[in-house]
């Protein structure tokens, strides 16, 4: 299983793989990392195979076991070199090293620029290649954190930037004004997308597609429970998994009878095509609309070979329809209802209108020449 496809993120140059490794559970420090984080060994053996399978796009954060995942990557990379061949994110926003500094946490310009020097040391290089707001503080100005990324990238601190777990609307806000004053674009929205987690669709999807903004799926497994160790036909909790851990699926209210009908469904979609249910799950996520690249997360190597096979087939559209129907929301978000049928077949005069013809636009890949014989 070689990833030896790269894709464009948002509207950018940057070539992405499109699974993504992520590295939450790198080390064993902080709450999380006590709870299902991997051991240094275990950390690097993932890195390398991933590196390994062709894969480039590598996603971590200064909250992850509390700066241990940043520094574990650092050593890894350092060790292996080929740093410039690695697409390196990282993440900021999080106070999870000094409480009561009020400075040293949210989404301001000041910790920014802390952030982003402390995970360059902890990551040893002089650049990050995708840098992010890690989750939304509610009261910084989206003007000032455009323009402190800008700041960074002209510093030559990090190449590219980008939002994780914002408002659609702040989004939208922070990428015009880049527009509007010519600073550095955003080229990527990190988010919540699976089949037990598709609200983001209405808003993010389109936004994400007119405004440049590649998608990165984090959880697209359902935070485990789409994982293939949760299989209804086997009893609802057969398996063992962060989900039957103290913090787990009762407490994340992910244990519902609308949740166990898609598992069902992805049980069955998976036995069909002689595939794991999470394959079916990863494949059905990196091939919906806006999606750039999908994070990936494991505790073992074979897990993640597992993982990375995920784009190795293609979903039919009849089992695809089957995933989609069962796992769409029950209900559609106000105003969203309005931009459907039967209410957009009225606003055109009753005629058949869209926006461009089939085959307007043709996807452009480079790959190599077929081979003759």
């Amino acid at each position: 299983m070689s990833m030896d496809r790269y894709y464009l993120l948002g509207r950018s140059g940057l070539r992405v793989s499109p699974l993504s490794l992520g590295t939450m559970t790198f080390g064993k420090d902080g709450p999380y990392g006590g709870v299902w984080g991997s051991t240094d060994e275990v950390s690097r053996a993932l890195f390398d195979r991933y590196l390994d399978a062709g894969g480039n796009f590598i996603d971590t954060a200064d909250l992850y076991t509390y700066g241990t995942a940043e520094t574990l990557l650092g050593k890894f990379i350092a060790e292996r070199g080929g740093r410039d061949r690695i697409v390196l994110t990282s993440k900021y926003s999080y106070n999870s090293t000094t409480p009561g500094d009020p400075n040293a946490g949210g989404n301001g310009r000041k910790n920014m620029v802390r952030a982003v020097d402390a995970s360059l040391r902890r990551l040893r290089t002089d650049y990050i290649d995708l840098y992010l707001l890690h989750t939304w503080d509610r009261i910084t100005p989206a003007e000032e954190v455009v323009r402190t990324f800008d700041d960074l990238v002209r510093a030559g601190k990090i190449r590219y930037a980008g939002l994780s777990d914002v408002p659609a609307w702040y989004a939208a806000r922070a990428q015009t004004w880049a527009e509007a004053h010519a600073l550095t674009p955003l080229i990527n929205l990190q988010l919540q997308y699976s089949l037990i987690e598709r609200t983001l669709e209405p808003e993010f999807t389109p936004l994400a597609q007119t405004l440049g903004m590649g998608i990165t799926a984090w959880s697209p497994l359902g935070m485990g429970l789409l994982s293939g160790k949760y299989k209804p036909s086997e009893g609802r909790l057969q398996g063992e998994g962060r989900l039957t851990s103290a913090v787990g699926g009762d407490k994340m209210g992910l244990f519902t009878d609308r949740n166990w009908a898609v598992v069902a469904t992805l049980e069955k979609v998976a036995k069909e095509l002689g595939r794991e249910m999470s394959q079916v799950a990863l494949n059905w996520v990196a091939t919906q609309p806006a999606v750039g690249s999908v994070i990936i997360g494991a505790s073992s190597v074979k897990q993640l070979d597992g993982n990375l096979a995920a784009l190795d087939f293609t979903l039919p559209p009849e089992l695809r329809r089957q995933l989609d129907a069962v796992s769409t929301p029950a209900s559609v978000p106000f105003p969203h209802s309005m931009f459907a049928i039967p209410h957009q077949f009225d606003l055109q005069g009753r005629a058949a209108v869209g926006d461009k013809p089939a085959g307007y636009t043709s996807p452009v890949f480079a790959g190599p020449p077929a081979t003759v014989g």
